[in-house]
């Protein structure tokens, strides 16, 4: 008798991964294009501002949902942001939270 082979399946690699898609198609804002590209921390909170105050699909008040899209784009780049790039990124968050005309949270000793 001859053994009978189970045949290979193969599994297809999504296109892109999910993360990439809920920048795209996120409920919480449009953003405009190229946001985390821009190279100075209040342009990229003024124009997540903007995107969080005329968006009509989000979910929550437009501080959080312009945060909460902020920190996913830091913690989505990972070990693969630069530190220029991070420290422009973490500077967009006070400068957010000062648009916001919301306090500043003191982070460690040493830190305003």
């Amino acid at each position: 008798m001859a053994a009978r082979r189970k045949a290979k399946t193969t599994r297809r690699r999504p296109s892109s991964r999910w993360s990439a898609g809920v920048m795209r198609k996120s409920d919480a804002l449009d953003l405009e294009p190229g946001v985390f590209t821009k190279r100075s921390s209040r342009q990229i909170a003024q124009s997540l501002k903007r995107s969080a105050e005329h968006s009509h699909r989000r979910k929550s008040e437009p501080f959080r949902s312009a945060m909460s899209m902020l920190n996913f784009h830091i913690n989505r780049g990972g070990r693969g942001l630069s530190a220029e790039r991070r420290r422009i990124l973490e500077g967009a968050k006070q400068e957010l939270r000062r648009a916001f005309g919301r306090a500043s949270v003191a982070r460690g000793p040493g830190r305003a």
